[in-house]
């Protein structure tokens, strides 16, 4: 399971990126790469999103294990 935790925190932070890019510069860069409404960056983006979901059951995981 580590494996899984690490990729996904991977592309959170691929994504987090992204964001950063279209907050300050206006920059897309998976749109950039792959054409905007392309299956690929749809992908990219489901992947990313599915990514987001299991940090932040992770996150809710290692509050239940140590309550203090």
């Amino acid at each position: 399971m580590e494996t899984v935790q690490k990729i996904a925190l991977i592309f959170t932070i691929i994504g987090a990126i992204n964001w950063g890019l279209i907050g300050f510069f206006d920059f897309n860069l998976v749109a950039s790469l792959f054409e905007e409404a392309s299956l690929v960056s749809r992908i990219i983006y489901s992947i990313v999103g599915v990514c987001g979901i299991i940090n932040i059951m992770l996150l809710f995981y290692h509050i239940e294990k140590d309550p203090r």
